[in-house]
């Protein structure tokens, strides 16, 4: 494949892909970017050469940097995050912590949390952005989840899917440490 067709292959997947992401329809893009529906087609389906201008006004529309709509290397399909990359974010006053495992961007992004949370510790969280979905899984002990002021006792070996778009807390109010995995789906 040569350059000009390796980079509107590349164009064309981004594009897709991204504005699938948002949940967009070929029209809702178009409207955002201020370009025609069938430049958007032939866009996507690898079609024409769609100038300097256009490129730019879809990289706006779609929030990401030109260069991420040009780039011909794909996206590998698996990511690793060794632990060297795992990074403590929170940390409690008796030594619990908030450790990022791994994520995924742009939005809609996804966040994998490994929680540590010893007795009397809480994490207060505010609202994330509209739409936000947690899930907390916990491995032992008892979690207190509190969530726009109801609180409820999340049990060893059990589940929950909340909102993340309201504020938030996690806490230990027992004798023994919890531990929990925690994803984030920020749209």
């Amino acid at each position: 494949m040569g350059g000009q067709e390796a980079i509107g292959e590349a164009v064309a997947r981004t594009v897709r892909a991204l504005r699938a992401g948002h949940g967009w329809s070929l029209d809702e893009l178009a409207g955002r970017a201020g370009v025609s529906k069938g430049v958007l087609v032939g866009l996507e389906q690898g079609r024409g050469n769609p100038n300097l201008g256009t490129l730019i006004r879809i990289s706006d529309a779609l929030g990401v940097p030109l260069t991420r709509l040009v780039q011909v290397e794909e996206e590998p399909p698996v990511r690793l995050f060794r632990p060297e990359r795992h990074v403590v974010l929170w940390e409690g006053e008796h030594g619990g912590t908030g450790t990022l495992l791994a994520g995924s961007d742009p939005r809609p992004s996804l966040e994998l949390w490994n929680w540590v949370l010893q007795p009397g510790e809480t994490r207060e969280s505010d609202a994330h952005v509209p739409g936000t979905k947690e899930i907390v899984y916990v491995q032992t002990g008892t979690l207190t989840l509190g969530v726009d002021g109801r609180t409820d006792l999340v049990e060893e070996g059990t589940a929950a899917v909340f909102v993340g778009d309201r504020p938030h807390s996690y806490g230990n109010r027992s004798a023994e440490e919890v531990r929990f995995v925690l994803t984030v789906l920020d749209l």
